[in-house]
């Protein structure tokens, strides 16, 4: 019998646009990250959003075959709101990128483990 983390997902690339969701802010600086799962691998088949409420910007980026994904944000962003969507998830899960993380210009997103990104209620 399979559990619901068994059959949702990964529906994620057909509902991606060609043209370049990515860009916020095409004249921005890259943010990239990966999106790991609790063993430390990369999800290749997640999506992630991101949304800039002072900038009201948004932009969607499906993973690579490493879990990789990158946008291009403002440079002046003070903070970021995403949401991962991925196999195993019933319900997007919400996280927030702040100023201090956006000056390093890498974000990694860990479902599960020890260094796990901190989720909030939706």
């Amino acid at each position: 019998m399979r559990t619901p983390s068994q059959t949702v997902g990964p529906y994620y690339a057909i509902g991606l646009c060609r043209r370049p969701d990515n860009e916020l802010d095409p004249e921005g600086r890259e943010l990239a990250g990966t999106l790991l799962d609790g063993a430390g691998e990369g999800i290749p088949d997640g999506m992630i959003e991101l949304w800039d409420a002072e900038a009201r910007l948004w932009g969607r980026c499906g993973t690579d075959a490493a879990g990789g994904f990158s946008f291009l944000v403002r440079r002046d962003a003070r903070a970021l709101d995403g949401y991962v969507f991925a196999r195993g998830l019933l319900k997007h899960q919400r996280f927030r990128i702040d100023a201090d993380e956006l000056e390093r210009q890498r974000f990694d997103i860990r479902l599960q483990g020890e260094d796990a990104t901190v989720f909030y209620e939706q």
